[in-house]
């Protein structure tokens, strides 16, 4: 596996949360402006600034109460009281309360002062590198059913219908014959041009949706938790290119969609964000349980988002391969909590077609599918888990 190296430079700006005199809070914002030019290593994905786009977080108590209306009108006031007259681009209401704005640099300074202003951190792209694979070719998937190792290795598949998966990632294929797609409730943070909608023009996506759900019918592959309904949740392109800002909204549509015992998987990450990682936790907070890919980079998890986020209905997924030999792209490290196979996984892909592929994005939704099922198990632990801390294999 290949791994890009990228210079980034992240800025975080944090707002005092009391009244003061306003050369104080001058020099206390300009203080909470964090600038770190560092380098980062992404296997899969990559993450750069967006020059001038702003991710603003509100102080919980800074509205009377949590509806869109209401946020944006918070929006609209702080950025007037900034001297800025501009509209915010995306307001997060449910998983995050806050607003998304291109601004300067000095005017988001300004926004800063105010005191319902919890932090502003820029926003990111993030893009998913292309991976290997032996791509289907399409068609609907006429070949006999199969089962992938990695199904077996967690148990083997069981009747998932009737529980429900939402895949934040480049969409689903939603005419693929092996997968029971819901078309209706999904979310696409892309409303113009060929990514609009919730098809996937990638095949990440799909994949990911065939590992945790792909129907139990004959055909192609059979997924952990068979025939379960997946959602698309489209926060990546066709080139598999997005936001931080863009997966934020896809995180808060879930919050607010998604019901007690839904799944969430979320094969996507890149540097720290505690935006992301905030909006994360408020979501698994409402009883959703979020399931993350570990990452890509050979590297300590509790240094990427939202892999590093903790908390109740959250769980962290490195990866292995058939013998259960850690992945030798996989994260490690306090944030994982359980390992599930990640190497050649067979799955679904767009177009209707099918392929093999590897990747903490594969383990994850192995994982997703044992707990979308309910009370997961573990069965043996990794071998050579760099930290020392072998992971438990989860098994359903």
């Amino acid at each position: 596996m290949l791994y890009g190296v990228m210079a980034t430079t992240a800025i975080v700006l944090y707002s005092c949360s009391t009244d003061s005199q306003d050369e104080t809070l001058q020099e206390t914002a300009a203080e909470k402006i964090i600038e770190v030019s560092e380098v980062e290593d992404f296997g899969t994905f990559t993450t750069v600034p967006i020059e001038g786009r702003y991710i603003v977080v509100l102080h919980k108590g800074s509205t009377n109460n949590s509806s869109k209306a209401q946020v944006t009108s918070k929006a609209r006031s702080v950025l007037a009281k900034a001297g800025i007259s501009k509209t915010p681009q995306l307001v997060f209401n449910t998983a995050l309360r806050g607003f998304v704005v291109e601004m300067s640099k000095s005017e988001a300074g300004a926004v800063a002062k105010n005191g319902d202003i919890s932090y502003i951190e820029q926003d990111r792209m993030i893009i998913l590198k292309p991976g290997k694979g032996k791509p289907g070719g399409g068609g609907g998937g006429s070949q006999p059913q199969e089962t992938p190792w990695g199904i077996d290795r967690v148990g083997g598949a069981a009747d998932g219908s009737g529980l429900t998966a939402w895949v934040i990632d480049t969409g689903i294929d939603l005419d693929h014959a092996d997968l029971n797609v819901n078309g209706t409730d999904g979310f696409s943070a892309f409303t113009r041009g060929k990514d609009a909608g919730f098809d996937d023009g990638n095949g990440h996506g799909t994949h990911v949706a065939g590992t945790i759900a792909a129907k139990d019918n004959t055909i192609g592959i059979i997924g952990v938790a068979a025939g379960a309904t997946v959602v698309p949740v489209k926060v990546l392109n066709r080139r598999g290119s997005g936001s931080n800002s863009g997966v934020i909204a896809g995180v808060d549509h879930v919050a607010a969609n998604g019901s007690t015992n839904d799944v969430a998987n979320m094969s996507l990450g890149g540097g720290v964000s505690s935006a992301l990682d905030q909006a994360v936790q408020n979501a698994a907070a409402t009883g959703i349980k979020f399931v993350l890919a570990a990452g890509n980079e050979s590297d300590d998890a509790n240094n990427h988002s939202p892999a590093r986020a903790n908390g109740a209905n959250i769980y962290t997924i490195s990866a292995s391969d058939i013998n259960d030999n850690f992945a030798s792209f996989s994260n490690y490290g306090s944030a994982v909590d359980y390992c599930a196979p990640g190497v050649s996984i067979a799955s679904t892909w767009k177009d209707g077609g099918y392929n093999t592929i590897s990747g903490t994005s594969m383990a994850s939704p192995h994982a997703a599918g044992v707990i979308l099922l309910g009370n997961p198990s573990t069965d043996g632990f990794v071998n050579g888990d760099p930290d020392g801390n072998p992971d438990p294999i989860i098994h359903r």
